[in-house]
């Protein structure tokens, strides 16, 4: 057993508890509830900090950080390897390849059997200067001028008809050197020619008849001048600029395959090795069984093993060039787990962050075999999920609860399956409960018309997204969902809700990233007849002198963990002791701060900061404290925290994208999520939802399937229309609606 005693972490209510070992025990509760604070922060994190302390100091420091649990006692532990769902990332030279070391192995079998014969490995590398393309220095592609977007026709010079940054009053800037024309005639007016002259100059402002001299700028000249020809730290400002006013296209001379013309040109087996970057990782796998060269048959071996990794994990759609920063969380912890298929350690503990994410309901059986096969080699499998099928197969599992928050961190069920389901627990009911398909959809007012669709696996896809409606894009894992909501994005500037973090700063909080901040402070200087700036721990007036205003001290120790303790000053509460003498309703700025947003909302006697937060409180965050750092938040709540703010802030009818908004909802807080999205409905938005999620397809306005398969076997709409109306049992999909997989 895994023994606990006494655990306080988080909202953790000095909870006792024997997790068996070498067994699937699934970990089940409220979102906040404290189901990740018991198993990521109090047992993985205690693990993590006794093995690193094995350590000597200098390896130690480089080791990932552990911050050790409130707990009076645990015991049985054993190595921890987590697995969870943040984004693998990377930069623009992070490809599928790169980060499983799978295009390692590829580049080293090409440096010794390619005809002709190129070099080292190195030379078949696109992030070093012996491989890579010397036009687009290895990215394969490159940025160029969207001179469409330059000029607006229907303006003159002086009505500010240039619309790139940059040159200040154009009429004045151009009335100098263009006597030709006459700047406050509109652009439309002018003839093709002289509009070329104006963006290129040169021959074209010769065969116009310009006489410019020649310190004359064109507009593209001087533009790319400024914002692309530059090798200093872009501010914002530019940066904006280069989004609006650039476009990536394909590298004309590699074609985006980032080799220079060697290592392109060099082949094995008749396929060079850009060929076998493109094709998926099923066809990779076949190339590389067929080489029996026995001086490479330790590389084949490897590269053959791990492919074989990723195929049975289902990943074979992938491509080893699909760069990194283009897959899904689910992907991403799918990635994270090809390095433990074949691992030959046992009596590890393996702890899972919701391993279905991004699973369509026929894939899950798949994961759940991982999960018993790392069991099964000896190991203990500790998993965070909301999904049935995955409780289904558990030994044991686990509801920590009731609620969230102060409501929660307490055991309230450990047992069997079956069990829970008559246990009346939170998760028990919600077992129970299956909603039927939406009866009565809305009525679309328009359509936005995605056209011949080609990223990734789409198939040419044409496709009418209605207006002011929910819409729920499906298919299996890599049927081109999100491939289809991000060319929704491009092609009709739609906003995406996602669940990247909402502030990396450890200072933005739910007060300040809903704009409340001001009028709490507002209402302490008003009650109090003194200074605002006072009511502010980033400013010298309020802020603890002693800590800035954190609320901690951190010291460097060098080659050692770097300390982290509680201000002895201020206690932890980041002001200074004259400020907290201040009160509104009997609390201190401080007070306010640890109050949660439900408490906020009865307590604080101000319209317009109950209104910000009960926003929040709509969208299921009543739980989090007002002065809880967001960067402590999950994913799941950060698209949450998002989706208030979108809530309070949009003026007009905007589409919003979200991929997977269940991401971390327990069942029963499916229903606070409907409401949301309903909400940005009713407000005259329209919704356009990636989700595998039975329970949200089935009130889904309109219904887009994607299929039939994964990859190449994907990319075509197999269905449009009601849910209702999907329902013959022929695709993925309709089979799990009709069978409530």
């Amino acid at each position: 057993m895994i023994t606990l005693q006494n655990a306080r972490t988080n909202n953790l209510d000095g909870l006792d508890l024997d997790v068996p070992r070498n067994q699937l025990v699934v970990f089940v509760g409220r979102s906040g509830s404290g189901k990740s604070s018991l198993v990521f922060d109090t047992i993985a994190a205690e693990a993590g900090y006794q093995l690193n302390e094995t350590f000597p100091p200098f390896a130690r420091n480089r080791l990932p950080k552990w911050t050790r649990p409130e707990v009076e006692h645990i015991g049985g532990l054993t190595p921890v390897i987590v697995i969870d769902q943040r984004r693998v990332g990377g930069n623009a030279r992070s490809t599928v390849g790169t980060i499983t070391d799978a295009w390692t192995y590829l580049r080293l079998l090409y440096s010794r059997l390619s005809d002709p014969y190129v070099g080292e490995s190195t030379h078949f590398s696109f992030n070093d200067p012996a491989g890579m393309c010397p036009t687009c220095s290895g990215l394969g592609e490159i940025v160029v001028s969207a001179v469409d977007r330059f000029l607006d026709l229907d303006k003159s010079l002086a009505d500010g008809a240039v619309l790139v940054p940059g040159f200040g009053n154009a009429a004045r800037w151009y009335a100098q050197y263009i006597k030709a024309v006459d700047i406050h005639t509109p652009l439309h007016e002018w003839t093709p020619l002289e509009r070329e002259a104006l963006l290129y100059g040169g021959d074209a402002a010769a065969a116009a008849g310009w006489s410019v001299p020649k310190d004359y700028q064109p507009v593209v000249e001087r533009f790319e001048r400024i914002y692309l020809h530059t090798s200093d730290n872009l501010s914002d400002r530019k940066q904006d600029a280069i989004r609006k006013f650039t476009r990536s296209t394909t590298c004309p001379e590699c074609g985006g395959e980032r080799l220079n013309k060697a290592a392109r040109t060099a082949t094995v087996h008749g396929r060079t090795i850009g060929e076998l970057a493109r094709v998926e990782l099923t066809e990779v796998l076949e190339f590389a069984r067929q080489i029996n060269a026995a001086k490479v048959a330790p590389v084949v071996e490897a590269l053959t093993a791990r492919l074989e990794a990723m195929v049975t994990i289902g990943l074979g759609y992938l491509n080893l060039a699909r760069p990194t920063t283009t897959l899904s969380g689910g992907e991403s912890q799918r990635i994270k787990t090809v390095k433990h298929l074949g691992s030959s350690l046992t009596e590890m503990t393996y702890v899972v962050d919701e391993p279905t994410v991004g699973l369509h309901p026929t894939d899950v059986e798949s994961m759940i075999e991982l999960l018993e096969r790392l069991r099964d080699n000896g190991n203990s499998v500790l998993v965070v999920e909301h999904d049935p099928a995955v409780m289904r197969h558990a030994d044991q599992i686990v509801e920590i609860g009731p609620g969230a928050g102060a409501a929660g961190g307490r055991l309230v069920f450990q047992g069997t399956f079956d069990e829970l389901r008559n246990a009346g627990t939170p998760t028990g009911k919600a077992l129970a409960h299956q909603r039927p398909v939406k009866p009565n959809p809305r009525p679309a007012n328009g359509l936005l018309m995605v056209k011949n669709a080609r990223r990734n696996n789409l198939q040419d896809v044409t496709v009418g997204i209605p207006l002011g409606v929910m819409t729920v894009l499906t298919g299996v894992a890599g049927s081109g969902k999100s491939s289809l909501a991000q060319e929704l994005v491009t092609q009709c500037e739609a906003v995406v809700i996602d669940q990247k973090a909402v502030s990396a700063s450890r200072r933005s909080t739910p007060i300040t990233y809903t704009g409340i901040a001001p009028a709490i402070r507002r209402l302490f200087a008003k009650r109090n007849d003194v200074d605002v700036a006072l009511f502010s721990s980033n400013s010298k007036a309020g802020a603890c002198p002693e800590c800035n205003g954190l609320g901690v001290i951190h010291t460097d120790l060098a080659f050692m963990e770097d300390q982290e303790v509680v201000c002895e000053t201020c206690h932890g509460q980041r002001f200074r002791a004259e400020v907290l003498a201040y009160k509104v309703n009997g609390h201190s700025i401080a007070d306010v701060e640890a109050l949660t947003i439900d408490q906020a909302i009865d307590e604080l006697p101000e319209a317009a900061v109950v209104k910000a937060l009960q926003q929040l409180s709509a969208v299921g965050l009543g739980y989090l404290r007002l002065g809880q750092s967001l960067n402590t938040l999950s994913g799941g709540e950060c698209q949450r925290v998002k989706i208030a703010k979108e809530l309070r802030a949009a003026e007009r009818p905007t589409t919003y994208v979200l991929d997977e908004p269940t991401t971390g909802l327990h069942l029963d807080d499916i229903d606070m999520l409907l409401a949301v999205l309903n909400g940005l409905v009713e407000h005259g938005h329209t919704v356009v939802v990636v989700e595998h999620n039975l329970e949200v397809i089935r009130q889904a306005d309109w219904l887009i399937d994607l299929g039939p398969g994964p990859g190449r076997h994907g990319g075509t709409v197999l269905f449009e229309g009601y849910v209702e109306g999907y329902t013959d049992g022929t695709t993925p999909t309709s089979r799990a609606l009709c069978h409530g997989a």
